[in-house]
């Protein structure tokens, strides 16, 4: 059973290791967001954030809503 427990993490400790060689390597972290993607892109799919952040924007181009007093004042 020790031995078991040993040999697991002696492969997670390569493991890392072997990860932050490669990261020396490459002096950065590799892009894994959706937008970083260029056939995403190509197809028109976004991240959930990105579509959220467009959505909250003031639209300039809007017309703004006419409430009547007198119905407000009822409900």
């Amino acid at each position: 059973m020790l031995e078991t427990i040993y040999l697991t993490a002696l492969i997670v400790a390569i493991c890392l290791i072997l990860l932050c060689i490669g990261l020396f390597f490459n002096r950065k972290f590799p892009n894994t967001h959706v937008s970083g993607n260029k056939e995403m892109r190509k197809r028109g799919i976004g991240c959930v954030q990105s579509q959220d952040r467009e959505a909250r924007k003031e639209n300039p181009h809007r017309i703004a809503e006419k409430v009547k007093h007198e119905e407000t004042a009822n409900n």
